[in-house]
């Protein structure tokens, strides 16, 4: 079977992309503390890949009053403001395999459920034109698990949702991923990816290349139609 690319990759941002969920942890634990709770290391990874509503109403139940936009502000705010001063931490071979694909000519789009501000903060940090499209958390009509990120993010590029890939780090990105249509590619960080339905589980990016993508889409989606 001769393998091809697929139409269109789409990444996930946190975890995936780059490695910024301690800054969202290193921001939540001093936010809850401020209104005098507690915050675990077990909670804060509760909160790995969930909509930045679902999370503020989770901190909120740890006792932080404020309200649910005031908290993704403040957390937000938070996150871009250590991105500024430390730098962006890409994952792994995450910034080459995606050099790769643009060189390649394959279309790419960034589906995050961060806020497009924050979004622009990482995408504005790669020495070059990375994705063709960004659906943000406040651009989703519902957030990830549901699979409606990863579908506008294939509309928007103009392309057959099947005939795409996902990369995600997250139980709750890798369940939209899936949900989707898209080829579901997790590369785990914090939590495991195990009996989420990935097509693959990747240790990691680094060492990995295009064509490696491109006969993981061949396996599933051009086998399964032969």
């Amino acid at each position: 079977m001769t393998s091809r690319f697929p139409a269109a990759v789409l990444w996930d941002m946190d975890g995936t992309l780059v490695d910024t969920e301690p800054y969202w942890m290193a921001a939540e634990g001093p936010l809850v503390a401020s209104f005098g709770g507690t915050w675990t290391h077990e909670q804060a990874l509760g909160l790995v890949g969930l909509g930045l509503e679902d999370s503020a109403r989770i901190l909120q139940g740890a006792g932080v009053r404020m309200q649910v936009h005031e908290i993704i502000d403040h957390l937000t705010d938070r996150v871009s403001g250590q991105l500024r001063v430390d730098g962006t931490p890409f994952r792994p071979g995450a910034r080459e395999l995606l050099a790769g694909l643009r060189e390649a000519g394959v279309k790419t789009g960034l589906v995050t459920m961060s806020m497009r501000r924050m979004a622009d903060t990482v995408v504005s940090s790669i020495p070059f034109e990375a994705f063709d499209v960004v659906i943000a958390g406040d651009e989703a009509s519902r957030p990830k698990p549901f699979p409606d990120p990863y579908l506008q993010a294939s509309e928007a590029l103009g392309v057959d949702i099947t005939e795409t890939i996902a990369i995600e780090d997250s139980p709750n990105g890798l369940r939209s991923a899936v949900a989707s249509g898209a080829v579901a590619l997790g590369v785990p960080l914090m939590v495991p990816l195990d009996g989420l339905g990935a097509h693959a589980l990747w240790d990691s990016l680094a060492g990995r290349s295009i064509a490696d993508l491109a006969s993981l889409y061949s396996r599933h989606r051009l086998g399964a139609s032969a």
